[in-house]
This record gives C-alpha cells, structure tokens and sequence, in this order.
C-alpha cells in the first residue's frame, strides 16, 4: 500500500468539495481531493444543473405546443415532436462541459484528485483502495441522497430524480409522490413534455415549508397545466401486476393510481454511510454531523460541509462553507455567519425565500411591516406573458430594516442576488425604494414592493 501525506485532505468533489479544493490550491495549501464518482457531485451531475435544462426543454416544447394551437403573439407553427433522446443529450452536454471545467480549475490549482471511494480510518487517515492518505486537515463533504420509501423501492417503474433526468422515453402517466420542490419542478416538467401527471402529497397542501400566499400562484398554474393533486394523501405500496400506486385518502379509503412510472422525491438526508464515518465517534444533530461556525467538528482539525451538515440542503451554503474553511486552515479569520441564504424552487412560477418570512417574524415577537407588490401592475411580466405572482418585502417597524424577502413569478430566481446582497448590507426600505431600478425590468417591482411598505407606491 502507498501512503500519500498533505496538508488537506477532502472527501467528496461535489460544490462543497471542489470550491473548499480550489479555493485551498489558490491559497497554496497541499490538497488532496478524493471522489468516488464524477466530479461536481450530485448538483452537477443528477440535480441542480440536469434538471434546469430539462425544465428548459420542457418549457420550450410547451410553448411550440402552445403557438401550434393559438398565440396571441402571432406566432403560427405546425405541431412539435420530440426527441427526448436529443435532449438527453443537450443536458448530458451541458453536465460534461462543467464537470470538465471543474476539473479543470482543480488542475490549474494543482490540487491532486483520486478516483475511488474513501475509507475513513481516523482523523487524519483515509483509504482509498489500496493508498492510504496522511493529512493535517480532513474535509467531509459527501452530500445528501434521496430519501426511500421501504414501500416504494427504486428499481422498474419506480424511479427516483436520478432516473428522472435521464429518460429514455416519456411516460404516458406519471405519478410524483412528494409535493416539495423536487417533485414538483420535475413533475411540471414532464407535465410540459406530455405526460399526465399526478402529484400525492401527504400534506395539506404543495410546498409545505412555504407559506400558502407564496405558493398559491404554483398551485394555480398546477391546475392550468392539468396536473391532479391528492393533497392529505399517503402512499400504501405499489401493485407491480397491475401497474397502480396504492394510497390512503383523508377519510380512510384506499384509492388506486393507475400509472407508467412513479417518481419518489420525499426529501434527501446526509450521506453519512458506507464509507466509516463511525470510526471518528463525531458528535451528531439528528442525521447531520453537527459542526460549529467555523464548520468544525467535535474533532479537532476535522471539518464538515454542505449536506453533510444538515439544512438547509443547497449548493450555494456548500461553495460558502467550504471558501471559509480553505481560509481558515491557511490561517485566515472567518466565521460562517451569513444573515440569509437564497432558497429557490424552479417550478412555474418561480419561487424565491430570502430572510425571515412573515410567519417567521410572527412567531418570533418581532413587530414588522409587510407589503408586496403584484407583478400584474409589471410592465416587463406582462410582456413576458406572465402577470401572476408578487414581490413581497418584510421590514421591521421602528428602524425600517429589511429582514426578508420573497416572490412568485416568472424569473424571479434571478432578483435572489438583490434580495441576499440588500439583507447582507443591512438594507432600509428607503435604500431601496431610493434606489433608481431600470425599466422595464421585474426588478421594479422590489422597488415598489419598499415603497407600498412606506405608504406610496407608485404604480398600484
């Protein structure tokens, strides 16, 4: 066995792993990058980048199919088909372009990578096959996997997101079991490529961890679209003979669910199995290596980062805590204490939470103003044919000081950076209703949404 020493040594290439790598090579630090399978985990490769493109595609077929019937544009064109095959390929390309640049940037910041899954044998020792890796500085970065239902094991008809994004063909009947955001973001998606789809939602309603008001546009657009929701509904088993998903209704009965393929999309928790995690006895927060500011561990020298850590569960937090954690074994000074992280759910509409929401400050005592500002009084919604959904600020009463920000509506994900930067910068409701916003733009309507919070907005 060849033994390999380095100042860092990090397990896993996902977001987390490769900005701690790159950013560590940038600082001069000797890393060593173990991976087990593709860099840039699972958001490059089966999550975040995969499903935007197929959401892309499942968003263009849906508008040819759209001017093929009737377009108010005027726009006129025969009836689409697809290739679902082609566009496998157009996503896969997209996926080999950015792995092969991370890989790349790990090169270029002489950060050494091995293929193969690590063996944890202390805190300053890993295997890999037959090498084992002596470090000063151990980096845990292994993700999260989807959560299975003992009911529902994956294999056949049953798929999960993986499977998802990588169709052979598109079913005539799909059944999503899970209404968060995973669910219903690839739900909608093959909705929009022409399966029928049905979502079952052990909850009273979609998105749970969001409030009704935000997410009342989704469900609306759910019920345009012709997607059936069984809300209060949990799932029995699946009969494989007959191709139908058993569920429970509110009242007691059990209904069957005829259909082609039956996507399980009920969360994802930490991946902390099959590579000896226990051998470090780490202190634990539920399912999550629990970890300080610093990302630090109950062990000495040993950091934990991104899913691995617990909630929330988003590629953004991983890239941040792992830039940290390279500064701070080059020496530096840093703490993990951001005053809010984007989460972003890319169903149709959009849907962005930023900060406190107002059950959020409700629940905490806290006396704020609440005002939004519907993007139907947009000029630039409107001419993206889209007038549902709003911008909604929340700020406290006596200083004005922004503590949260939410929207639904077409593109929104993309005002995330303007809500995190004004929440980060200490933000007043005059700073931002002072601030000249361009026309035509969604934007304008965060500039109106602070200035209905001050008593006059100007287009409502």
């Amino acid at each position: 066995m060849q033994t390999l020493n380095t100042t860092l040594l990090i397990i896993g290439g996902g977001p987390g792993g490769y900005v701690t790598a790159i950013r560590a090579g940038q600082l001069g630090i000797s890393t060593i990058l173990v991976e087990g399978e593709s860099l840039g985990g699972t958001c490059l490769n089966i999550g975040c980048i995969p499903s935007k493109a197929l959401i892309h595609v499942a968003e263009q077929f849906h508008q040819t199919q759209h001017h093929s019937k009737h377009s108010a544009l005027g726009i006129s064109v025969s009836a689409p088909t697809l290739d679902i095959t082609k566009s496998v390929e157009w996503k896969d390309g997209i996926v080999d372009r950015l792995t092969t640049g991370v890989s790349a940037l790990l090169k270029k910041n002489k950060v050494q990578v091995i293929q193969g899954w690590a063996k944890v044998i202390d805190g300053k020792t890993v295997e890999v096959g037959d090498t084992r890796i002596q470090c000063e500085h151990l980096v845990l970065a292994t993700g999260s996997k989807s959560v299975n239902l003992p009911m529902l094991p994956i294999g056949g008809p049953i798929i999960s997101s993986t499977e998802a994004l990588a169709p052979t063909a598109v079913p005539k009947r799909l059944v999503v079991v899970g209404g968060g955001y995973i669910g219903l973001e690839l739900g909608i998606a093959y909705r929009k490529l022409g399966a029928d789809v049905s979502v079952v939602e052990a909850q009273d309603r979609i998105l749970p961890a969001y409030d009704a008001e935000l997410t009342q546009p989704v469900h609306d657009e759910l019920k345009k679209l012709g997607v059936k929701l069984y809300l209060k509904h949990s799932v029995q088993g699946f009969d494989s003979s007959s191709n139908t998903l058993q569920v429970l209704e509110p009242g007691g009965d059990t209904l069957n669910l005829e259909t082609d393929q039956v996507l399980v999309a009920v969360g994802r928790k930490p991946n902390t199995q099959g590579w000896n995690l226990e051998a470090l006895k780490l202190d634990m927060n539920g399912p999550a290596i629990k970890i300080d500011n610093r990302c630090q561990t109950s062990m000495r020298n040993v950091y934990a980062i991104g899913d691995l850590s617990g909630e929330p569960m988003l590629a953004h937090r991983a890239m941040a805590q792992g830039e940290m954690v390279a500064e701070l074994i080059s020496g530096k000074t840093r703490e993990f204490n951001p005053t809010a992280i984007a989460a972003v759910c890319f169903t149709d509409p959009e849907l962005v939470v930023v900060g406190k929401t107002p059950d959020d400050v409700k629940a905490a005592g806290l006396d704020c103003i609440v005002s939004s500002f519907p993007f139907a009084a947009n000029g630039r919604a409107m001419t993206l044919e889209s007038k549902s959904g709003f911008v909604r600020v929340v700020a406290r009463r006596d200083n004005h000081v922004i503590v949260g920000w939410q929207a639904v509506g077409v593109g929104v994900s993309e005002l995330s950076t303007a809500f995190g930067q004004s929440l980060e910068m200490g933000a007043r409701l005059e700073d931002i209703a002072g601030t000249i916003h361009a026309h035509p733009t969604l934007g304008e309507a965060v500039q109106e949404a602070a200035l209905r919070a001050l008593g006059h907005a100007l287009h409502l």
